[in-house]
């Protein structure tokens, strides 16, 4: 199967729709072959009480991206995918401008993927790096 960008992307940005994703306006930007990368504004809807990035809006960016990743890999007539796991190291805070999550995939077994996403800001900053294991499952 040929590989489409445009057409993953537009799969993501549309099953987002009257989700959180949409609610914290995450924005898939960029696919390859091994890698999805989303967007998300940094404002005082995602800040937690002292005015910084919330963890939790990190962690929901961050799963938010690898399961999607882990959509382009299934077949979706037959299997599901679910997150058993996620991980987050938060290394640097954030208060306004965007945040970019990038999953890359470490191991793409026949039941379970495990992502590696990293969470960078516009200048390329490193705000936090998270792990994602997803299970796939028959429906």
């Amino acid at each position: 199967m040929k590989f489409d960008r445009e057409a993953i992307l537009d799969y993501c940005n549309k099953y987002s729709k009257n989700t959180l994703m949409e609610t914290l306006e995450i924005e898939y930007i960029d696919a390859g072959e091994d890698f999805l990368t989303a967007k998300m504004p940094v404002t005082p809807k995602v800040h937690q009480p002292m005015g910084i990035l919330h963890g939790g809006a990190t962690v929901a960016l961050a799963e938010s991206v690898g399961s999607a990743a882990s959509q382009l890999f299934i077949d979706k007539e037959k299997f599901i995918v679910k997150g058993l796991e996620i991980s987050a190291n938060h290394l640097k805070s954030k208060t306004e401008g965007e945040v970019f999550a990038t999953a890359r995939i470490v191991h793409k077994g026949r039941t379970t993927h495990l992502w590696e996403i990293k969470i960078v800001d516009e200048n390329d900053v490193l705000i936090s790096l998270c792990k994602l294991m997803n299970i796939v499952l028959e429906k």
